[in-house]
């Protein structure tokens, strides 16, 4: 069998758009949405070798995505074509075909390679490369058509020589609704596919049932923090033996964890410790974790920041305050003292973790309320 390469997508979401990014929410979008371009010029790299592309649902966002970014996408795809390399399409379910007005339903025919539309497992083509037959598997799921609220089980697959090639948008072994497509592996790998190219879960997995390979290649270039892309494109070179899955790295914004133990830090050297924290380009979360000893402003620490960081988020994980430096402030004759001490015998006499962690955070957030007030609650009762 001659060697053959594929680059397999899926998840790409364009058109998504991030929310309160400081002003950069427009320009955060246009940089996502030039990823397939990355992508096709990877792929037309001669030294790529890459014969076969793979868009395994939910290329767009929504399933009806402005026009302007649907005719960007079929020309980007037209240079594949042209250039003798073949695509696959198949939808997701953010770009969902079920819809009237879905993007695959009004541009189908158009639709620049193979477009998938087909509602139940099947045969969809044959294709040639490098003088191997590729005999393709794939669905394309439609509400009220698609037949997939539990695991679907039974899949075709034909017995011809070449490489069997399974495309599919979908859940692993994982019930999780029919719009979410649940795959059983088993099936699957009883189909007798050399490969199955998955779509729909975020992260890079590889799993091998028998002699089939099942590859979620995971999305590319983040979204928001908690969904941060791997930073990477999926290649699956085909030959003797299994087929072989290769990481190469793709020229995305990265995405950042700085995790920060705030435990016996003074206010200056917490301060001093965040000014030496800088990466421009970089999406950063700040995770604290750990006891403060004083009590930190968040909301002007994330502004005074934000020049550091291309966005920047900060996650609050810390435990209590120093509970030695809340009794101190609570035996001041100040209204923060009183405030404290109420607050203080509350949390000891609550009637269980709840309670008393919903207390606390009561408390935290009236000294900073007062503190924020005119005399930072220190004025004498």
């Amino acid at each position: 069998m001659a060697r053959i390469r594929c680059l397999h997508l899926a998840d790409l979401h364009l058109g998504w758009a991030p929310q309160a990014w400081g002003g950069r929410e427009a320009k955060r979008q246009q940089e996502r949405d030039g990823l397939l371009k990355k992508a096709v010029d990877f792929a037309l790299d001669p030294t790529s070798q890459i014969q076969l592309v793979l868009i395994v649902g939910d290329l767009f966002e929504t399933h009806n995505p402005p026009l302007d970014l649907v005719s960007s996408v079929r020309q980007e795809l037209n240079r594949l074509v042209q250039a003798g390399i073949k695509v696959v399409t198949v939808p997701g379910n953010h770009d969902e075909i079920t819809y009237h007005d879905s993007v695959y339903r009004k541009f189908g025919r158009e639709w620049p390679g193979l477009l998938v539309t087909n509602p139940m497992p099947e045969r969809i083509g044959e294709l040639n490369l490098g003088g191997t037959p590729c005999f393709l598997y794939s669905l394309a799921y439609t509400g009220g058509v698609t037949r997939a609220q539990e695991l679907i089980q039974d899949f075709p697959c034909g017995k011809e020589a070449g490489i069997h090639l399974a495309i599919f948008h979908g859940s692993l072994d994982w019930a999780a609704g029919e719009r979410s497509l649940p795959l059983a592996a088993r099936g699957l790998a009883a189909a007798g596919y050399d490969y199955v190219a998955l779509g729909h879960l975020h992260l890079h997995q590889v799993k091998t049932v028998a002699s089939t390979v099942m590859v979620y290649p995971g999305m590319v270039e983040g979204k928001n923090l908690s969904d941060p892309g791997t930073g990477f494109f999926t290649v699956v070179e085909f030959g003797a033996g299994l087929p072989q899955v290769s990481k190469i790295p793709a020229a995305v914004r990265a995405y950042r964890q700085i995790k920060l133990d705030v435990t016996g830090m003074s206010e200056e050297q917490f301060a001093g410790e965040l000014s030496e924290t800088k990466d421009p380009e970089a999406v950063v979360e700040l995770v604290l974790q750990g006891v403060f000893a004083f009590l930190p402003d968040l909301t002007a620490l994330k502004e005074e920041l934000r020049p550091n960081f291309y966005h920047l988020e900060i996650s609050d994980e810390t435990n209590f305050l120093d509970l030695e430096l809340l009794h101190s402030w609570a035996e001041e004759p100040t209204l923060r003292g009183a405030f404290l001490r109420r607050m203080l015998k509350r949390m000891e006499t609550a009637n269980g973790p709840r309670e008393e962690q919903v207390t606390y955070l009561a408390l935290v957030k009236g000294i900073a309320a007062l503190q924020r007030g005119e005399g930072h609650g220190n004025d004498q009762v």
